[in-house]
């Protein structure tokens, strides 16, 4: 009975050692000792300077009483590296600059997790809808001006009485999504290409446009601007994880291949337990090899007909490479089934059925 005690102590112990290990954070060879915030920084780039695994940041920083909310570091403040029951934490020393009477001065805004003025001009207001509730949307009859198109500044007719003062968006129709395995319906994507304000009710109600992307048309739908249509301030970086895998579903602008910035919809989206701020790796299928009778390796490019039977009939003549790594992308709108990202590195192009996984460590270095 000791033994098995014994036995059960040491297995705990095990356990418990193992999990406080991988609890630890890793501080990267030749860290310093203190960092000075500057304009631009983000909490992202900061971590990197002093972790071997970025994706731990909020460790570095939530555990702090000192910085209680790390969205509020302002440039010129000095960040220092303290160590509080044996785990690394960074401090925070407030740069204050006074004035005669000992005022602190504006040291401009805070530094946010991913700095969203960096990305709002690549990012896209499409969303992902129901198609049911899109056929329930009116549209644009026409427009006070004998053009088909309507631009900023244009009054177009609304086929519903809307209150006066109401802003509405106003969307094209796009692309019907599908899941690639079972054909279920994802959803419809519907591209914003105005916003406009009710200047006038009725039956057929008066509406001016304020904005526009591109012009809009008759047949376009309107719905009003809603808090779920808006992306966050901010987006805090974070590993999607491991239970998510996901795909390009499709890519924003009508192109076969993509890259940094670029914009991309995801089939994965709520339901699945996808978040704003979420960061997948982007992968492509490694290359299948198949080896010929003289025993020597063919690539995809140079089989015969040959080969390519050989390869569909056995699995002994063909032999799968690694999947390879083409860059990472962000998470910054959810729908209910997909979501839309933005592509934040990439050694490769990027295209639709591409596999995304959650990040490695490795693909983090040296950016």
């Amino acid at each position: 009975m000791k033994r098995i005690f014994l036995l059960a102590f040491l297995t705990l112990s095990t356990i418990a050692s193992t999990l406080v290990l991988a609890d630890k954070l890793t501080l990267k060879s030749g860290h310093p000792d203190s960092y000075i915030v500057k304009k631009g920084d983000t909490l992202w780039d900061i971590s990197a300077f002093f972790l071997e695994d970025p994706w731990r940041w909020p460790k570095l920083w939530g555990a702090n009483p000192q910085i209680a909310n790390p969205h509020l570091i302002y440039p010129g403040d000095r960040l220092t590296l303290v160590f509080i029951d044996g785990q690394p934490r960074l401090v925070l020393k407030q740069h204050i600059k006074k004035g005669p009477e000992g005022r602190i001065s504006d040291k401009g805004g805070p530094i946010p997790a991913i700095d969203l003025s960096l990305i709002q001009p690549y990012l896209v207001q499409n969303r992902i809808v129901d198609p049911e509730w899109l056929d329930g949307l009116p549209m644009i009859l026409a427009g006070e001006s004998p053009s088909r198109h309507h631009t900023v500044g244009d009054v177009v007719y609304i086929n519903a009485n809307l209150p006066v003062g109401e802003k509405l968006a106003v969307y094209q129709e796009g692309r019907e999504f599908f899941d690639k395995e079972n054909s279920d319906l994802l959803g419809q994507e519907i591209i914003l290409t105005a916003s406009g304000r009710v200047i006038e009710s009725g039956d057929i109600s008066k509406v001016q446009l304020l904005s526009n992307l591109r012009e809009s048309k008759a047949g376009f739908k309107v719905a009003p601007v809603e808090d779920e249509a808006l992306m966050s301030a901010y987006f805090i970086p974070k590993a999607a994880p491991e239970t998510v895998p996901a795909n390009v579903l499709a890519i924003e602008k009508d192109i076969r291949e993509v890259g940094k910035l670029d914009i991309v919809y995801l089939d994965k989206g709520a339901v699945d337990g996808i978040d704003t701020g979420h960061v997948f790796g982007i992968y492509r299928n490694g290359e299948t090899i198949v080896i010929n009778s003289d025993g020597m390796p063919v690539s995809t490019i140079d089989r015969s007909a040959y080969d390519n039977l050989k390869a569909k009939i056995s699995d002994d003549n063909a032999i799968t490479m690694p999947d390879i790594f083409h860059g990472k992308l962000m998470v910054f709108k959810v729908f209910e089934k997909t979501s839309m990202a933005i592509i934040i590195a990439n050694e490769r192009p990027v295209r639709v059925d591409d596999k995304l996984v959650t990040p490695k460590t490795t693909e983090l270095k040296g950016e």
